[in-house]
């Protein structure tokens, strides 16, 4: 009997510990059913609006599409600029583009000498030597590091997918936001709402995935989940294509609009003179006056008229500019006593631009400078004004001066004309010993296709006018300004200047040509003109950043044509050091007036 009732308290009690213990366990069970329940219904109810909304929107695909075949779509080109520059040709050069290319190469006429020596090394290697090479080392090299290395291969094509992966996940989803509803305020549109919010904070602004974080990983990987979820919700290709297509077509639009924004305001830039440049020239000028009139005289004016010297012709008014042009061909000239320089520049620069070279002697060169104002029998002066063109540079008299040289210098033989935005880097005495070949403009041509610098003749000349297309071939060759050799006898004995007249009164009374030198000074020189190595003059270092350093480094000029001038801020600094090395950054009044390297 004892035994029975030990065991039966044992029993009730171990009863009555189990009631204590799973009854809290059961309540708290029950309590969060009731809440689960409540919330799957809550965003069951949510969604009732999504669905019922897709319902109605593939109720309506159904009908018959007659009424909307008059709507118009947005345009389905991509927007394509060719004359736009690559971002990465900004900072990637090719690797052939080495600077230690051979020096020992002839300017002189067409003959050009090159030499290879890496590949004439590879040649003078036996073959049979190179392939057993090749395959000892195929042999030797693990399968693995073969797998490795042919992926490296390959460009980096790979790099950043995860960046721009994030990029299109964005797109997606907030063009699926604009497919719920107005005013719809359901789980779904909440979910998809914070999953913008999270991946934008976590990304931010990187553009490599090396930059990306754990955190941007996970949410990411998150997105992608929301989005399976809305494609299940809405799965009508038709609308998310019309709206992607239209934000396609919306970015365009603002591409277009903020690539002319950005072209007029290079081109303002290109047309305005630095503050800086004024300073200096109303430095100059007050120092000129000055001086004494005996002061004011320039050295060696007897070999001003020398045929026998090699004359060079620069038409500009900027000091900065002229003083790099002279620096430059004097610091690399064989015999500099031989050099003359002739600029001609306003009535307004002319004392800044003699007191700049009283002060700073170009050494034993000579400089003569003279004022447009001196040549009062020039008689195109009112006809430029005709010209349409918003840039006055290309209507410049200054700029036209170049068609009187025959005129301007009557006792000499042969002249090069340099343009202001040219810096010399060889000797340019070998440009007097070319043959003409009875040509008068000896000059580089640009009509190699592929090139930035191509030009056709019906780019600027208007050939559906009936005398330019009976007389001039649209398919011959162009040529650039900006170095040119000009014999001068030969150009008086056709009398070019009176062609030029010829040509500038027709294209005063009716379209025949864009406004500036270049189309006027092809039809002026058609089949006058020999062209001559294109290492005596490279162009495109004020427009193309894309110049190769191999061509920059053999070339006897390089150009800085176009816009982006080297003393301008929107010049390309990957070409600045060229110009800059040959001014005098170190005079007073150069850093009185802030212009610094």
């Amino acid at each position: 009997m004892r035994f029975t009732r030990r065991f039966t308290r044992i029993f009730i009690i171990l009863c009555l510990i189990a009631v204590f213990v799973t009854t809290p366990i059961l309540l708290f069970s029950s309590h969060r059913l009731i809440h689960l329940g409540s919330d799957a219904s809550k965003e069951f109810v949510g969604d009732l609006s999504i669905l019922k909304h897709r319902i109605e929107v593939q109720a309506l695909n159904a009908v018959q599409q007659e009424e909307v075949e008059n709507l118009k779509e947005p345009i389905l080109d991509v927007y394509r600029d060719g004359n736009q520059i690559s971002a990465v040709s900004l900072y990637t050069i090719d690797k052939n583009d080495s600077l230690g290319q051979p020096k020992n190469v002839s300017l002189a006429g067409n003959n050009v000498t090159t030499h290879d020596s890496k590949k004439e090394s590879q040649q003078s290697l036996p073959e049979e030597t190179l392939a057993t090479r090749e395959k000892a080392l195929e042999k030797s090299r693990p399968k693995e590091v073969q797998h490795s290395q042919n992926v490296q291969s390959h460009p980096r094509r790979a790099l950043d997918e995860r960046v721009k992966e994030i990029k299109d996940q964005l797109i997606r989803a907030k063009a699926f936001l604009n497919f719920a509803p107005a005013g719809s305020n359901s789980n779904f549109v909440k979910e998809i709402k914070l999953r913008i919010k999270d991946l934008e904070r976590a990304a931010g602004e990187v553009s490599k995935d090396s930059d990306l974080s754990r955190r941007a990983i996970q949410k990411m990987k998150a997105m992608s989940a929301t989005l399976s979820k809305a494609s299940r919700l809405f799965p009508d290709c038709s609308a998310m294509v019309k709206k992607l297509r239209a934000m396609t077509y919306n970015a365009e639009e603002q591409l277009r609009t903020q690539k002319n924004q950005a072209s007029f305001l290079e081109n303002l830039a290109g047309r305005t003179t630095p503050k800086g440049l004024h300073c200096l020239s109303m430095r100059l000028t007050t120092e000129f006056f000055a001086l004494q009139s005996e002061e004011q005289k320039l050295p060696n004016q007897h070999k001003f008229q020398n045929p026998d010297l090699h004359h060079f012709a620069v038409f500009s008014d900027n000091v900065l500019a002229c003083s790099a042009v002279v620096n430059s061909t004097v610091s690399t000239a064989r015999a500099p006593e031989k050099i003359v320089f002739h600029i001609v520049t306003d009535s307004l620069n002319l004392p800044a631009m003699t007191m700049w070279f009283l002060s700073n002697p170009p050494g034993k060169a000579t400089i003569q400078i003279q004022s447009i104002d001196m040549f009062d029998w020039l008689p195109n002066k009112d006809i430029l004004q005709k010209q349409e063109s918003l840039d006055p540079r290309y209507t410049s008299p200054l700029n036209h001066l170049r068609f009187y040289m025959p005129d301007i210098f009557p006792s000499l033989n042969k002249i090069v004309l340099l343009d202001h935005d040219v810096v010399v880097k060889r000797d340019l005495s070998g440009l007097w010993r070319i043959n003409m070949k009875g040509k008068v403009n000896g000059a580089v041509e640009t009509c190699l296709e592929g090139e930035p610098s191509f030009r056709r003749m019906d780019m600027l000349i208007n050939f559906t006018d009936p005398m330019v297309a009976t007389k001039f071939d649209v398919k011959s060759c162009t040529w650039a300004f900006g170095m040119n050799l000009f014999d001068l006898q030969e150009w008086r004995k056709r009398n070019l200047t009176g062609l030029y007249h010829k040509y500038l009164e027709l294209g005063s009374n009716r379209p025949l040509m864009k406004a500036g030198t270049l189309p006027i000074g092809w039809l002026t020189f058609y089949k006058h003109t020999r062209a001559i190595d294109r290492r005596w003059h490279v162009l495109g270092l004020g427009y193309d950043s894309g110049v190769k350093l191999n061509e920059i480094e053999q070339a006897a000029v390089i150009h800085y044509d176009g816009v982006m001038k080297p003393w301008l801020e929107i010049g390309l600094q990957k070409f600045k050091p060229y110009w800059k090395k040959h001014v005098r950054y170190e005079h007073p009044f150069v850093q009185q007036c802030n212009i610094h390297d």
